[in-house]
């Protein structure tokens, strides 16, 4: 990212984790968009489930306010038949999507299979799959050893694919999942 390049919106993609919380950042305008970086956050080191989510809010607030982006895109969690894991993964998306929250940006809902029907049209597509696609999009030479940073990229991509970014940033569409229409839609769900 040039300091001097102007964009229309800029996306913070993340894939929550418990022990690697992946994220990507795309520049975009009306119609194109470039990486500006990817990466993830190792968590499995921390001692405990309450240092971890510390570690996610810490470094998603450090996203937002290095890279400015205008909304957060998310995967949702994927149910799974493991309860206890699915449990601490929606606390990590809670946490990031809090995060977001504190910094006054919409957020961005996106099951796995939409995400990966964005990228590759096929919604089980493998992660290696995904990476490779996205190499082709995005530009980059080399895949990351670590997936969760290309599937964190992939939430940002498929966001700008659904069109919900405009040219300022801001406006929301209900189609594409965004948080104040997960609120109306699951009033039940909302504390």
């Amino acid at each position: 990212m040039h300091k001097d390049k102007v964009y229309d919106s800029i996306i913070l993609g993340i894939d929550p984790g418990t022990n690697i919380m992946g994220y990507g950042v795309l520049g975009c305008t009306k119609k194109s968009f470039e990486l500006i970086t990817t990466g993830v956050v190792h968590l499995s080191k921390l001692e405990n489930q309450a240092q971890k989510l510390k570690k996610i809010f810490e470094r998603c607030l450090y996203l937002i306010d290095t890279y400015h982006p205008n909304e957060l895109a998310i995967e949702a969690p994927f149910f799974g038949k493991n309860v206890q894991s699915m449990l601490k993964l929606g606390r990590a998306q809670g946490t990031a999507m809090a995060a977001a929250l504190y910094r006054d940006m919409p957020i961005f809902e996106y099951a796995p299979k939409k995400v990966k029907q964005s990228i590759t049209g096929n919604g089980n597509a493998s992660k290696e799959q995904v990476a490779a696609m996205l190499q082709t999009l995005c530009k980059f030479e080399e895949i990351p050893t670590y997936l969760d940073a290309t599937d964190g990229l992939a939430v940002a991509v498929c966001h700008f694919f659904q069109g919900s970014h405009t040219d300022t940033g801001l406006k929301k569409s209900a189609k594409s999942g965004g948080w104040s229409a997960f609120a109306k839609n699951n009033p039940d769900r909302i504390a």
